[in-house]
């Protein structure tokens, strides 16, 4: 039996920037963190010889080609694993478009896993790649790399993606008591609305020509806020999510509605500086920045919706347990 666990993410500015369409024209950038939820994927080999896995859903078969769930599919071809494995996930959050991460969170924690069953030591730069293969390459997912490389590496980031195709993953190296005090203030409610990301980020990368100035805003929000952070500066945090909010509302139909409006338009009447939706947009999870004397007249005001505390993590996707330790421990070497 071998677990892996590996980190949901929040994307605080940057997002759409990771696009290739974008990024090749130039760069783009990201300011993220893995936050203190994770996914769980577990490998084991059966005795049986059929492929079992247990997710949302459990399917039994004979070979890999029988196999519906499109990640899990790809990550054994790309593995070339073919014989009786066993396959179950878990999760803090549930992954139905809360705007975390999960998906990518997941297939990362699925490939960390599967080459640990198949006793290579890997590093996150390989698991990255192969996760952004796979879901952009090999499912055409409309989406960019930053969650695979956040749910890869973990901590807070400043990542880069370069004309090449190239990836540079930065630790902002802010003094821990300013790290200790934006995550004091950022408050996450759960809207309770569910949508389907890959609608919303279609739209998103089909504007792209039409949004360049309002992404390479956005862009420069995340560089700023990268250095306004690294010198302990949280001050302009929640101007900074309202102004990146304000732009991200326009890259496409559906990044809002009516009702993501009145609770972003009540917490800032309640004494929220600014937030954002998380994720691609249109439900899922809602972030705010607020001082903390004012965080009790937030929460009654956004009463109806349930809120979650995170926390900021340090560490990326990794082996928490494995029964064949000589295989592969510590198989995974730090960044």
């Amino acid at each position: 039996m071998i677990i892996a666990r590996t980190p949901l993410r929040v994307s605080f500015f940057g997002g759409g920037t990771d696009f290739q369409d974008y990024y090749k024209r130039g760069y783009g950038s990201v300011l993220s963190t893995s936050i203190d939820k994770y996914v769980y994927v577990m490998v084991n080999r059966r005795f049986e010889e059929k492929i079992r896995l247990n997710y949302r859903m459990t399917e039994l078969v004979d070979s890999v080609e029988e196999i519906t769930h499109p990640t899990i599919k790809e990550a054994l071809r790309l593995l070339d694993i073919q014989d009786s494995t066993e396959i179950g996930s878990i999760a803090d959050v549930h992954s139905n478009g809360t705007g975390l991460g999960s998906s990518s969170s997941f297939l990362i924690g699925v490939l960390n896993a599967l080459h640990c069953y198949k006793g290579n030591r890997i590093d996150k730069e390989r698991l990255a790649k192969d996760a952004c293969h796979i879901e952009i390459n090999m499912l055409n997912e409309p989406i960019g790399k930053q969650d695979q490389y956040i749910a890869s590496y973990g901590g807070f980031r400043f990542i880069r993606f370069n004309k090449d195709d190239s990836v540079s993953v930065e630790d902002v190296n802010a003094p821990p008591e300013a790290l200790s005090d934006l995550s004091s203030k950022l408050m996450f409610f759960y809207t309770g609305i569910s949508r389907k990301s890959s609608q919303v980020l279609k739209g998103q990368k089909e504007n792209i020509d039409k949004r360049l100035e309002v992404l390479d805003s956005m862009r420069s929000i995340a560089e700023r806020m990268r250095h306004e952070i690294s010198r302990g500066r949280v001050e302009e945090f929640g101007e900074a999510l309202n102004e990146s909010w304000q732009a991200k509302r326009s890259l496409a139909e559906g990044v809002s509605n009516d009702i993501i409006d009145s609770y972003y338009k009540k917490a800032i009447d309640a004494g929220a500086v600014g937030g954002k939706v998380l994720g691609a947009g249109g439900g899922g999870f809602l972030m705010f920045y607020c001082d903390e004397e004012k965080q009790d007249s937030v929460k009654k005001a956004l009463s109806e919706m349930r809120e979650v505390r995170f926390g900021f993590s340090r560490g990326g996707t990794e082996i928490v347990y494995n029964d064949e330790m000589e295989k592969c421990n510590n198989h995974m070497p730090k960044n």
